[in-house]
């Protein structure tokens, strides 16, 4: 008899292939829109301005032989509090006995630990910042006639998101003082944008006439504009990956259909507002808030890979962002 195919070639895992669904660390957005404190304890208190006073001036006539007008300021305290978030893989003493020599174990347990923390994360900012109920001023988008706190949204053939945008604009700079100069949208809000009549007429002399993130950020006057395009799936971790691939569903981390505009400087400093912070724990982890450490199990015969992250999300100031919520409807298609 003819040898058999699987006679001749054992089928073994390729060494320089393999099929991971790691999503690019650009897909996230937390540790980018709004600033990191680095801070040695776990819990304290930061220091939170009166917003009226540097509104207001006191400047008054001086007579001859008499004091100038007195001024101040009034202040408060708010706290931070960094939780703890910690996951770990064990790593099987007759897996790696069993592991090619260039199948690298440690480190394929520490990026997918890695990318659990980015997930989760971007999971609680969204929370945390890209929801309704946060900050002190919203609009909702509605598919016609706009009311009070409403407008129409940008994928209506009327709609008019450039105009939408400036007087959003000008409203957080009567109410701050400031302008916004970060923009954090779902993905289908920037597909609608690329499709936006009035958006392409006004980039159709520039080099490409195509619309990109970054021409949508000059046309909004925007610094910086993110876009949430990290995803996650729900459901039960299941022994089996194929069953488990097949009941699981997927969505984006942040509200596809909804907008942020908000401020918030370069780098935290002092007496300068920002519309949020990431207190990150430094004297627990290190510098990016992040800890990695392997350890030995021997009770499991195993090596433990464990990740831990420490930090806090927190609106400083609620009048520094303006959320849209539902500026596009969700796609059919979705």
């Amino acid at each position: 008899m003819n040898p058999a195919a699987s006679d001749l070639h054992v089928d073994i895992p390729l060494q320089n292939v393999s099929i991971a669904y790691k999503q690019s660390a650009d897909s996230f957005i937390a540790d980018r829109v709004f600033p990191k404190v680095a801070v040695q304890k776990q819990s304290d208190l930061y220091w939170k301005y009166s917003k009226s006073d540097w509104r207001r001036t006191n400047v008054k006539k001086r007579a001859p032989a008499t004091e100038s007008a007195g001024v101040g300021w009034n202040y408060d305290t708010d706290q931070y509090f960094c939780s703890v978030f910690s996951v770990h893989k064990d790593i099987d003493d007759q897996v790696r006995s069993n592991a090619d020599s260039n199948f690298n174990l440690d480190r394929d347990a520490t990026e997918f630990l890695t990318n659990q923390h980015l997930l989760q994360r971007d999971l609680d900012w969204a929370a945390a910042y890209f929801t309704t109920g946060i900050w002190a001023t919203e609009y909702t988008g509605v598919d016609a006639a706009p009311a009070t706190g409403e407008f129409l949204q940008w994928d209506q053939a009327s709609s008019d998101p450039l105009t939408t945008v400036s007087n959003i604009v000008i409203g957080f700079r009567r109410l701050t003082g400031f302008a916004p100069n970060i923009c954090v949208m779902g993905a289908y809000v920037m597909a609608a944008l690329k499709q936006h009549p009035d958006i392409i007429d006004r980039i159709k002399y520039t080099q490409r006439g195509v619309v990109t993130e970054d021409l949508i950020a000059t046309l909004f006057d925007v610094d910086e504009l993110y876009v949430s395009y990290a995803t996650v799936s729900d459901g039960a971790q299941i022994d089996d990956a194929r069953t488990q691939d097949a009941a699981a569903t997927y969505d984006f981390i942040g509200d596809p259909v909804s907008v942020l505009f908000c401020y918030a400087p370069k780098a935290p400093a002092l007496m300068t507002p920002s519309a949020g912070y990431t207190f990150t724990w430094t004297g627990y982890n290190n510098t990016e808030g992040i800890r990695i450490k392997k350890f030995r199990m021997e009770n499991l015969e195993s090596d433990r890979v464990e990740a831990s992250m420490s930090y806090a999300q927190k609106v400083v100031a609620a009048d520094m962002g303006v959320f849209l919520h539902q500026a596009v409807a969700t796609p059919a298609i979705a």
